[in-house]
């Protein structure tokens, strides 16, 4: 295409503009709702409050009233049991009607993903594997061969919801360090 006289300017300013306005009109799609929650806990347990943020859209969409027909509740979908494990690691009294609160969801939520992450030896694929199909069966595919926990081979993740969480999680991760990359402000 050419350009005569000071099209060219024009043509700037108007791609200048649109690439001002993609970020704005993404954070739409990809929101940073419970901000101080999500930092404070994301902090306390050394995770990337943009992490946690990804794993949060992808598990209830941030729907504090969120719960699967397995029984997994709140904002990080957290199984009952899961979180009873948790809040007796954390000497915290547990309830699982507030798994439905926002705070107390993140906080035994971004807990248990940490240890999850320390557990699979910061391997943030198999983590997250683990956080969706459970420990014992990541442990068992990587043991056996079946995975060997890198993105990379994200297909050979035997259950279908699994793999899919995985790969929505590490995806919306990549968008949100993308659109927030100062997450504290």
């Amino acid at each position: 295409m050419r350009v005569k006289g000071r099209g060219w300017i024009f043509l700037l300013l108007l791609a200048v503009v649109a690439a001002l306005l993609a970020k704005p009109t993404a954070r739409l799609v990809y929101p940073f709702p419970y901000r101080s929650s999500i930092l404070h806990y994301a902090g306390q347990n050394g995770l990337d409050p943009l992490l946690v943020l990804a794993v949060v859209r992808t598990e209830s969409k941030f729907y504090p009233l969120a719960e699967s027909l397995t029984g997994a509740r709140g904002l990080m979908q957290i199984m009952p049991e899961t979180a009873r494990w948790v809040a007796g690691r954390l000497r915290e009294e547990f309830d699982p009607e507030r798994l439905f609160e926002p705070e107390y969801n993140l906080r035994l939520g971004t807990w248990y993903l940490a240890y999850l992450i320390r557990e699979f030896r910061g391997s943030l694929p198999a983590a997250l594997a683990a956080y969706n199909g459970g420990s014992q069966n990541v442990e068992d595919w990587l043991g056996r061969g079946v995975w060997d926990g890198r993105s990379a081979s994200l297909d050979k993740i035997p259950f279908p919801e699994t793999r899919e969480f995985v790969r929505q999680v590490l995806r919306d991760y990549r968008i949100y360090r993308f659109l927030y990359p100062e997450p504290g402000r």
